[in-house]
């Protein structure tokens, strides 16, 4: 019987952790911090306080507790995991070229 209860306990935990796995679509390639700052250097991507302004000015008032900047296909796109005030974890994606939210869940 413990054996059975140990198979139960590692297949809820592996269960558990898929939608952790699931998080980051494959097609999302992030950047350095150097590559980063070359982007922006290049006007390739709006500065990261611009991206969250810009989150503001659309009602996301979380808090921002990790910024990536990441391709998607061609473009660039900011992932920002938010915090809300009821602590429950987000995450939006802004469109660094021109800080247009694309989504925010």
């Amino acid at each position: 019987m413990p054996v059975s209860r140990l198979l139960l306990a590692a297949l809820l935990l592996g269960l558990l952790a898929v939608p952790a796995f699931a998080a980051d679509p494959p097609d999302l390639a992030c950047l350095t911090k150097t590559e980063q700052r070359a982007a922006v250097a290049a006007h390739k991507a709006i500065p990261l306080a611009q991206a969250i302004k810009s989150m503001r000015e659309h009602g996301h008032w979380a808090e921002v507790v990790r910024a990536r900047l990441c391709r998607r296909g061609d473009d660039l796109a900011y992932v920002l995991t938010l915090l809300a005030h009821s602590g429950k974890v987000t995450r939006a994606t802004v469109d660094a070229a021109n800080g247009e939210i694309l989504n925010g869940r």
